[in-house]
């Protein structure tokens, strides 16, 4: 995917996070792609990925044992 910009991008955190700090925040107003970035971090890399892409993503991840710890 060709370089997006970000700049007017609309981030959200994940409905994931925790409150640990290990959170990864989603932008998915760019024009013609969705954006992935470290919380910790909103001026260091983006991955982008085409909406395509995205959803196979998504999907690789739900598809994935849950990782939470047990209580």
């Amino acid at each position: 995917m060709d370089e997006v910009d970000t700049t007017r991008a609309t981030w959200r955190k994940s409905t994931r996070s925790n409150g640990s700090g290990d959170c990864v925040e989603v932008a998915d107003d760019l024009s013609g792609g969705v954006g992935l970035r470290d919380s910790k971090n909103p001026t260091g890399p983006v991955l982008t990925f085409t909406p395509k892409s995205w959803t196979t993503f998504l999907e690789g991840l739900k598809a994935q044992p849950s990782t939470k710890p047990q209580s």
